[in-house]
C-alpha cells in the first residue's frame, strides 16, 4: 500500500508559482497567511496560532482550485498527495479504510504534507441510510484521520479539498475543513492576464485595446472558458489556409492571430457557468464560507 501511495498518489509534477494563477488576489493572500507561513515557520505558529488542518476551496468549475492546491504544496515546501475517490476504493472489504490509514501514515512520515482531494464531494458526501457500507467506512476513517482520537496536535498535515458542489459535503467533513474559501470567476483584469499569458506563446497582433475589448466581451467566463477561447482563436489562422497548402507550409508562414479571430471564437465558445449556479455559491458562502459576504 505504501508503494502504491508513493507511485500513484504522491505528485511529482512541475512546480507551480503564485504568478501562474491569474487574479484571485484575496484568496492567494488569505492562503499565504493561514497556510504557507505556519508551514514554513512552525516554531512561531504554535498553540492557538497553529494552522488549520483542513481547507475547502469551492466555486464554479474552471476557476483554478486544483492549481491553488498544487501551488500550496510548492510554496510551503511540502510533499503533495493528490487523491481521488477511485484511488482509495477497492473491491475487497476493508481495503479502502486501510488505504486511507496508510495515506495519512505516509503523509506523517513526509511532513509537512498537503493532501489534495479534487472533487471532494464524491468522497465525503453526506452519509445516509441507503448508502453502501464500504463507502461509509471510508468516510468514517477519513474523518477520524483528519481530526480524531489518533490525530496528533503537532502534525503538519493539511487536507485541501476542492469542489464545485459544496452543498453535498457531509456536515462532519465541513466542520473539519475549518477554512472554506470561495474561488470566484476571474475578474476583467484576471481575464486579461490569461489572454496575454496564453498569447505570448503564439504570434499575435493584439493591441492593449484589443485585449480590453476581449475582456469586456467575456464577462462571466471562467478560467478554463478563457483558455478554450484562446485555443479556438489560435485555430483561426489555420482555418484561413487552403487544405492543400497545410502540408507544404512552413511554421513561420502561418499568419499572426488577430482580433477578428477572437470575435469569431467568442461566437462559438460560450460561458459554462450559469447565473443560477453563481447565486447558489454566493448563498453557501454567506452561510458557511470563512469570509462570507
Amino acid at each position: 500500500m505504501v508503494e502504491l501511495i508513493s507511485n500513484e498518489i504522491m505528485d511529482h509534477g512541475p512546480p507551480v508559482a503564485w504568478e501562474d494563477i491569474a487574479g484571485l488576489e484575496f484568496a492567494k493572500k488569505t492562503i499565504r497567511e493561514i497556510v504557507i507561513w505556519p508551514m514554513l515557520r512552525p516554531d512561531i505558529f504554535t498553540g492557538l496560532r497553529g494552522p488549520p488542518k483542513g481547507l475547502l476551496l469551492f466555486g464554479p468549475p474552471g476557476t483554478g482550485k486544483t492549481l491553488i492546491g498544487k501551488c500550496i504544496a510548492c510554496q510551503s515546501k511540502s510533499t503533495f498527495f493528490s487523491i481521488s475517490a477511485s484511488s482509495l476504493t477497492s473491491k475487497w472489504i476493508g481495503e479502502g479504510e486501510k488505504m486511507v490509514k496508510a495515506l495519512f501514515m505516509v503523509a506523517r512520515v513526509h511532513q509537512p504534507s498537503v493532501v489534495f482531494i479534487d472533487e471532494i464531494d464524491s468522497l465525503l458526501s453526506q452519509r445516509s441510510n441507503d448508502e453502501h457500507e464500504s463507502s461509509r467506512r471510508i468516510k468514517t476513517e477519513f474523518l477520524v484521520q483528519l481530526d480524531g482520537a489518533t490525530t496528533g496536535q503537532d502534525d503538519r498535515i493539511l487536507v485541501v479539498g476542492a469542489t464545485n458542489r459544496p452543498q453535498e459535503i457531509d456536515e462532519a467533513a465541513r466542520r473539519r475543513l475549518v477554512k472554506r474559501l470561495y474561488i470566484p470567476l476571474p475578474e476583467e483584469t484576471a481575464r486579461g492576464q490569461i489572454v496575454k499569458r496564453l498569447m505570448n506563446e503564439q504570434g499575435n497582433e493584439l493591441s492593449e485595446s484589443d485585449v480590453e475589448f476581449i475582456c469586456k466581451e467575456t464577462d462571466g467566463y471562467s478560467g478554463s472558458d478563457m483558455a478554450n477561447l484562446c485555443k479556438e482563436a489560435a485555430l483561426g489562422p489555420i482555418r484561413s489556409l487552403a487544405f492543400e497548402d497545410i502540408e507544404s507550409l512552413a511554421a513561420d508562414q502561418v499568419r499572426a492571430i488577430t482580433l477578428q479571430d477572437f470575435e469569431d471564437a467568442i461566437r462559438q465558445v460560450r460561458a459554462s457557468v450559469s447565473q443560477k449556479d453563481l447565486d447558489s455559491y454566493l448563498d453557501w458562502n454567506k452561510q458557511y464560507g470563512s469570509f462570507g459576504i
